[in-house]
């Protein structure tokens, strides 16, 4: 085979096998191996027995071979055997093998005929055999037996597919000679998984059991029913022999006499029978090896890296070391607060490119949903100017007043900045569930201790709650600061004086934007300012038009626009913004998205014929975007108009004197201007004081207290017990990371400086996925066109008939019918010899090849 190095080959991937199978990762590895493939009873087994040399293989009806076999042949001065799970057991007499084969597929599967995929492995060391991997599949069957499940058949597809679908598998397609060959399971198996032919080795067997007059030589010589790799045929001992303890040697001298004379196969026989096989395999096995080589290094180490960080943390693990517990807790407790932190303020070199962070929804929280939830609570438009003409004729009581009361401003200003209260807390609500959330993501790392996690997760929450209170208490005191003294003098507010410019002016601008004047200038974008882009999807007028159409929306100050997709070149249409509001819309149960909707507040058509227009986003966040986005562009939400109804007396009553409408309008005017300068300071001071005293001293409270409470808490041996999976987890994650530093060791000793033999080119193997689908065989079998004359007589191919000759003198009359049953399957006819003038039949008749006969 070219030197020394590529003869190890095959015993170093053995040791790779050997170390993976020991930590149950075997069928997830591809290393190079060969898997016999076959029906049931169609000597898979036999042919084994054969390399070996030995009867070692239990054997009986029904499915024998119940899990997996993996069996390392090494070529070696001395004969026995080893379990990978008998380690250091040597079995000299091999009927013991084929004890403990059956009793250790018991022990995994039962008594009951059911099979397991966990593979037993066998080593067998013997001067008679070439080092050889192959690994010996349960056979194909469709009918369960005895206690099998009913799909049984499923159960030994799926097993199978577990190894002859890596492409570092060899298959060993095993098929007997006295059954057709185009209905072999074997080969329907690999024309599945091996569509081009290039892993796949053809055994034929029981070919001393095919029909008097019949013969396989055309398939081993490769021209009927071709594969890439060939064919190579083998005789196998018989049940009489086998029950006649006929022994290995005699059969294999048998075997070798049937080729040299069998008329057939004589010119065959230096490439039939086991030895050669044997030898096949071992060259072909060796050549896959050093082929796949390159391959299977970079995918093991593409697996070494990929565990090797989490592998790190458990390198220096001591389980007998007394303070590994106190070093544990104090690096766990470390390693929280620094992701803590990292989750809140964005820094670190692990960025979360998946969802936003903690701190990036708090952020989102200040900027975004406070703002908005400020604005709901806004006051009507009809009810505040009731509201202010009540307080002003209340302030005069029964005398009438000339000059605008500032009692009236003041009454109406407390009321409008008590209402500021319920955003408020909602706002350290949300902020609270956001760090609540972020603690139990960051103890996510502390899952190997679950008494630990529970109790950092327990002090840490309830060290927040604790900050929630004190917080909400400094909130509704900055709320009563702000009602305990009105500041005129503020340089923002636009004071008594000014309220007929602010009325002329300010209004006028904001009416154009459509914009209430309480919102802050800050707020106010220019017109043609892009606030939002994104896509949204269009739901209820999917519903008229067969489905939900998601479109490109665009948002500015004045108008939302939608197109096809995000290059914005074919505009679908442009909705202005004036007289818009937004309402929510309950989603269906069909229905993951959240909608919201627009309309238009003079009861007209939004879009076309639809009185509002219904947007769905795939999440809440998205909605709240969305909603802060329009609340820019002055698209404020729905409210309720409760005192819309409510006593018309009164509201005719106040549009007929002028002087309590100029006096409205003016304390109206000054509450817009005041309020705006409050919500300004809430908006501003509330992240302020939500980060100073929750979540800054949160991150404090973890750094500089935590442990302390830790070790408060009680028993720290407790605390830090280790759950059962985590260490299961740790011992299979160093085993599987000593296994892949071994295999890559073993790949680095390699020497393949050899020149592989060059694969056979490619056949015409087409009739593989002819036959397995419901054609005609006898448009599969014709290949070589109908109607060939030759010597006078006629050949047919395709399920005709073959004359060859044809005289009187004897020569012979050869009938040859190729194909399956009534559309010419196999006849084959032959006819020898006529002495005397008369007719002699050698052949008797017609013989059936495949489709009657032997199955």
């Amino acid at each position: 085979m070219g030197n020394r190095g590529m003869e190890d080959l095959i015993p170093l991937v053995n040791k790779m096998q050997d170390a993976f199978s020991a930590i149950g990762q075997n069928s997830q590895l591809d290393l190079p191996q060969i898997a016999v493939v076959g029906g049931q009873s169609a000597g898979k087994s036999s042919v084994l027995e054969n390399f070996v040399g030995k009867d070692f293989l239990p054997r009986g009806s029904g499915i024998v071979t119940r899990r997996p076999l993996v069996l390392q042949l090494i070529n070696c001065p001395t004969e026995y055997a080893e379990f990978l799970h008998c380690k250091g057991k040597k079995f000299t007499d091999f009927d013991e093998v084929r004890g403990e084969i059956e009793a250790e597929t018991d022990r995994i599967t039962g008594q009951n005929k059911g099979i397991s995929p966990v593979p037993i492995n066998l080593r067998v060391y013997s001067p008679h055999v070439l080092n050889l991997t192959l690994v010996d599949l349960p056979g194909m069957t469709k009918v369960p037996v005895g206690d099998q499940p009913a799909d049984i058949e499923q159960q030994i597809r799926d097993m199978l597919y577990q190894f002859v679908t890596k492409d570092n598998c060899l298959l060993l397609a095993v098929s007997p000679a006295n059954s057709d060959l185009a209905n072999s399971d074997a080969l329907k198996i690999a024309k599945e998984v091996d569509p081009q032919g290039q892993r796949t080795i053809g055994v034929i067997t029981k070919l001393d059991l095919m029909d008097e007059g019949t013969d396989a030589r055309e398939i081993l010589e490769n021209k009927l029913l071709p594969l890439r790799r060939g064919y190579i045929g083998v005789v196998n001992r018989s049940q009489k022999d086998i029950d006649g303890k006929k022994d290995i040697t005699a059969a294999m001298a048998a075997e070798r006499k049937f080729f040299l004379t069998h008329p057939g196969y004589r010119h065959l026989a230096e490439r039939m029978g086991t030895p050669y096989l044997q030898k096949t395999l071992n060259q072909q096995l060796t050549n896959h090896i050093r082929d796949t080589l390159p391959g299977l290094r970079a995918k093991l180490q593409s697996q070494l890296l990929s565990i090797e960080k989490e592998v790190e943390e458990y390198k220096n693990f001591r389980p007998d070391d007394p303070s590994r517990k106190t070093k544990a807790l104090l690096q766990m407790v470390q390693q929280f607060s620094v992701d803590f932190e990292k989750r809140i303020e964005g820094s670190g070199d692990q960025i979360d490119t998946a969802e936003l962070s903690g701190g990036a929804r708090i952020n989102r929280i200040f900027h975004e949903r406070f703002p908005f939830e400020l604005v709901k609570m806004e006051f009507n438009e009809k009810e505040l100017r009731k509201e202010i003409s009540y307080a002003i004729k209340n302030i005069h009581g029964i005398r009438t007043g000339l000059f605008t009361p500032d009692l009236a401003f003041e009454a109406i200003v407390k009321k409008q900045i008590q209402k500021l209260k319920e955003p408020s807390l909602k706002c350290i609500d949300m902020v609270v569930s956001e760090l609540t959330s972020t603690i139990q993501k960051c103890s996510d790392k502390l899952a190997q201790y679950p008494m630990l996690r529970e109790e950092m997760e327990k002090i840490v929450t309830q060290h927040i709650r604790d900050r929630e209170s004190r917080t909400k208490d400094q909130v509704m005191l900055l709320i009563d600061i702000e009602l305990a003294y009105m500041n005129t003098n503020h340089e923002d507010f636009i004071g008594f004086a000014n309220f007929v410019f602010a009325c002329l002016s300010e209004s006028v601008f904001l009416s154009s934007l459509s914009l209430p004047p309480s919102l802050p200038p800050s707020l106010y974008p220019s017109l043609s300012q892009v606030i939002r882009k994104g896509w949204l999807t269009i739901n209820n007028i999917g519903i008229m038009k067969g489905g939900a159409k998601e479109y490109w929306f665009v948002l500015t100050a004045e108008s939302l626009s939608w197109y096809k997709d995000d290059e914005e070149k074919e505009k679908k249409y442009m909705l202005q913004v004036d007289n818009l509001r937004l309402r929510d819309v309950e989603k269906s149960f069909m229905s993951s998205k959240q909608i919201f909707a627009l309309f238009n507040t003079e009861q007209r058509n939004v879009y076309k014929d639809y009185r509002q227009l219904e947007l769905a986003c795939e999440s809440q966040e998205e909605i709240d975007g969305w909603k802060a986005s329009f609340l820019r562009a002055g698209v404020y939400p729905e409210r309720s108009d409760s005192g819309d109804g409510e006593n018309g007396s009164d509201n005719l009553m106040h549009s007929m004197d002028p002087q309590l409408e100029r006096q409205v309008e003016t304390i109206r005017n000054l509450v817009d201007s005041y309020m705006a300068i409050v919500n300004k300071t809430i908006r501003d001071l509330m992240p302020k004081t939500i980060m100073y005293l929750m979540i800054n001293n949160t991150k404090e409270f973890i750094n500089a207290e935590l442990l302390a409470n830790l070790y408060h808490s009680g028993d720290q041996n407790s605390l830090m017990e280790e759950s059962q999976e985590q260490a299961h987890h740790r011992d299979e994650m160093l085993r599987m990371y000593h296994a892949l530093k071994e295999a890559l060791n073993i790949i680095g000793d390699i020497s393949t400086t050899t020149i592989t033999t060059a694969m056979p080119p490619p056949v015409d193997d087409s009739w593989l996925s002819r036959c397995f689908y419901p054609k005609r065989l006898a448009d599969i079998l014709h290949m070589d066109g109908p109607g060939r004359n030759k010597g006078g007589g006629e050949r047919n191919r395709g399920g005709g008939e073959r004359y060859r000759g044809g005289g009187e003198e004897g020569r012979g009359i050869r009938e040859e019918g190729r194909g399956i049953g009534e559309e010419g399957r196999g006849i084959r006819e032959e006819g020898r010899g006529i002495k005397g003038g008369g007719e002699r039949n050698r052949g008797g008749g017609e013989r059936n090849r495949g489709g009657g006969g032997e199955e």
